[in-house]
């Protein structure tokens, strides 16, 4: 297996890239952007899929072998799918993953088991129809459900990505550790961020240790999972249960120390911590001539500066903490 070349100055190697392939979304969560939506970037300045594969060929060039796609809604971009085919043909690349909000998911079914993608997380923080619509500020409850359904039939591997929130959705999580016990799949409850494009944090101060509490109420017997190093959940299974579920303290950052993911988003921007601010455009960078040995210079020098933590990281935002998840690309 090849090592990682992307070392920061804390010796951790990163081999895991998050790749937004658009900051647009057809759904309105609340914690990710306003009802109105955000301005969304014009198309010229979005990557373009040729520029997506070269740049995440000179990724996989310097050891990163696990790449998730993300958005906004990956699947509201038209070209997603041959891009998809041409990347899992990446030489070096082990890994392809997708997070969707399920609205389109069960439509690409078909292709993206026939180019081996089949770890798919989707966002789904209500099981009930009402609370959904609450939240999303969609009418898609019966659409992304019943879709779960149809890639768990076939075989896929499904996490449903919850978000927690006061007011908003905890008569949800007893449900939810419910719905694993009939089907393998995983619930992974998050504590809330301040990514929804206000200048609002919005946490509500459902932390994972009050997650954990409230569900231990409900459960005598939880057994905890040994996790891979780099995951940024703390797992659990209730014995019999077919599926299980994880905690991500997504606003504590317990999980900081191992870290090994680095984030680009549709518009070239270059993270290597999501609570700080872009370290290098890739798009400027590539639309201006350079090679490919260039671009790897820049990912290793901006990788081998790397913050501690989050909190270290955001402390270098000024105030850009507040762009929408959307943006960003989670």
């Amino acid at each position: 297996m090849k090592e990682s070349l992307l070392v920061d100055q804390h010796g951790r190697r990163l081999n895991y890239l998050r790749l937004s392939v658009t900051d647009r979304c057809n759904f309105r969560c609340y914690y990710c952007m306003p009802e109105e939506g955000i301005n969304f970037a014009p198309r010229k300045e979005l990557l373009s899929f040729e520029e997506m594969y070269q740049l995440s060929n000179v990724f996989v060039g310097l050891g990163i072998d696990k790449i998730r796609i993300t958005g906004g809604e990956p699947f509201v971009r038209n070209g997603i799918i041959p891009f998809l085919y041409k990347l899992s043909e990446l030489d070096g690349l082990k890994e392809i993953v997708v997070t969707s909000n399920g609205t389109l998911s069960a439509k690409h079914q078909s292709a993206l088991k026939e180019m081996g993608i089949r770890k798919i997380n989707i966002s789904l923080d209500s099981l009930d129809a009402e609370r959904f619509h609450r939240i999303t500020r969609r009418d898609s409850f019966d659409t992304v459900y019943n879709g779960i359904l149809g890639l768990l039939d076939d075989g896929f591997e499904i996490k449903l990505n919850c978000v927690i929130a006061d007011n908003k959705n905890i008569e949800d999580i007893i449900p939810f550790i419910e719905l694993t016990k009939n089907h393998p799949l995983s619930v992974r409850f998050l504590e809330e961020m301040p990514f929804n494009g206000s200048a609002i944090s919005g946490y509500s101060g459902w932390d994972y240790q009050r997650i954990y509490q409230h569900i231990s109420q409900h459960y005598t017997d939880i057994n905890r999972i040994i996790s891979d190093d780099n995951s940024t959940s703390v797992n659990y299974k209730i014995p019999g249960y077919a599926g299980g579920f994880g905690i991500i303290p997504s606003f504590s950052r317990t999980f900081c120390g191992t870290c090994n993911r680095v984030r680009l988003s549709a518009t070239g921007e270059l993270r290597t911590c999501l609570y700080g601010p872009p370290v290098a455009n890739l798009r400027d960078t590539l639309r201006s001539g350079a090679t490919g040995e260039g671009l790897q210079q820049i990912l290793l020098n901006a990788v081998a500066k790397r913050e501690k933590d989050g909190f270290a990281a955001e402390a270098l935002s000024n105030g850009s903490i507040h762009t929408s998840m959307s943006v960003l690309g989670g």
